[in-house]
């Protein structure tokens, strides 16, 4: 304990003795570590936004079908039980949220535009914590019921079909005979979400409505079913398809949005990736840096192993340096990015690029997420690389042999 008392003296001493050269690495490390920690939770928020808006679309963790329906999502391919067999089944399962509903293709025909839509067919009560509407924030209102006779369209879709609150629409589709089944509507809410595509390309009827619309009675084409955590759906899953059995077909979200789900599962190697890069540019600074501080003192080096100093105690003093080095520029970089951070909790504006955003499925508002794990795992990744960096200058400043070290520099 003793020994290592005095390297580390010795190794603070040293790491001070270039002032200049010293701030200069150091503040390329306390860059480099913000830069880790600051552009991985931009990268972290930005992806969890897209799962949750992804979700909210599909929506809900896990969903039931009738078979077939994912191929081709029509009436003819309904669930084969009913709200009260689904309400029996899950009642007490312990679900956040879950609710039935009629989602299909329709048309929606104003006075002068007409545009394909996805029809959705919901009770409102029962969607209310997981939709990616706001109830409340809604021009004119929601739907208030499953027998609700009027329409909800998003504001982009308003703006195409040029309607507002108060027009009628007209919605075609098909019944399970594959007859056309339209109805006039009343145009009773129009919403915003993070995203213009489900402006336009979602509309809200009520459930009851819809059924009566499309003749289908009382049978419904999806099931939604939320968990508490997006990235653990297993016991959502197997719940779920315990109670429906093998009539239908049960799917993770991971399944549904087969692309949200393959960015999730890369999201880490992504970072791991990033940060070793980052590294990698810091590494040539680090180690010319301990190279340049070895050639300075190869004459002292030489003095202390000629008085009995192990190579091993120089070779530990070099590394104990460069550690000394690097944690006191992760310390200050990652406290910087953490105040860059905090700031920016409440979002990001990049409306200007929205329409860029929106080809990635990511919403025109950023919010970074900083996540302790990200942290840890940028600290490891620059200390222990920069172990193996800095080995290979410490093991020649403790192989030089000590006459050939006084005398090459005296």
């Amino acid at each position: 304990m003793r020994i290592l008392i005095v390297l580390v003296r010795l190794a603070w001493r040293y790491l001070w003795r270039n002032h200049r050269r010293t701030i200069i690495m150091l503040g390329a490390i306390v860059l480099g570590t913000w830069a880790m920690i600051f552009m991985t939770a931009l990268t972290r928020g930005m992806v969890d936004q897209m799962i949750a808006d992804g979700i909210s679309a599909i929506p809900g963790h896990v969903q039931v079908h009738g078979q077939g329906y994912l191929d081709d999502p029509s009436v003819t391919r309904s669930i084969p039980l009913s709200d009260e067999e689904f309400a029996a089944r899950f009642a007490d399962a312990g679900f956040s949220a879950w609710a039935t509903r009629v989602r299909v293709p329709a048309v929606i025909t104003s006075e002068r535009e007409s545009r394909g839509v996805t029809l959705l067919g919901i009770d409102p009560a029962a969607e209310r914590d997981f939709s990616f509407v706001d109830y409340g924030a809604v021009d004119g209102r929601f739907l208030e019921s499953p027998e609700d006779s009027g329409i909800v369209i998003g504001a982009k879709l308003a703006d195409t079909l040029e309607t507002r609150v108060g027009k009628r629409v007209v919605l075609m589709s098909q019944d399970p005979d594959n007859d056309i089944a339209d109805r006039g509507f009343r145009v009773v809410g129009v919403f915003e979400a993070n995203m213009q595509a489900f402006e336009e390309g979602f509309v809200f009827v009520g459930k009851a409505t819809a059924q009566k619309m499309l003749r289908m009675g009382t049978a419904t084409t999806e099931a939604v079913f939320v968990g508490d955590d997006y990235r653990n759906v297993e016991p959502v899953y197997d719940k779920v398809a315990a109670g429906v059995g093998d009539a239908v077909t049960v799917s993770r979200w991971t399944e549904v949005d087969t692309y949200l789900g393959t960015m999730l599962k890369t999201m880490d190697g992504f970072v791991l990736v990033w940060m070793i890069v980052i590294f990698l540019a810091l590494s040539f600074g680090l180690v010319n840096t301990l190279v340049m501080a070895v050639f300075e003192r190869v004459r002292e080096i030489g003095l202390m192993l000629a008085l009995g100093m192990k190579p091993a105690m120089i070779l530990g003093q070099i590394i104990i340096e460069s550690m000394m080095l690097l944690a006191l520029g992760l310390l200050i970089g990652t406290a910087l990015a953490w105040a860059s951070i905090v700031p920016l909790e409440g979002g990001i504006d990049l409306s200007a690029v929205g329409e860029g955003m929106e080809m990635w499925g990511a919403s025109s508002v950023l919010y970074p997420k900083l996540y302790l794990e990200d942290v840890v795992l940028a600290n490891v990744v620059v200390l222990v690389l920069g172990f193996f960096a800095s080995l290979s200058p410490a093991w020649r400043a403790s192989r030089y042999e000590p006459v050939e070290a006084i005398t090459k520099v005296g």
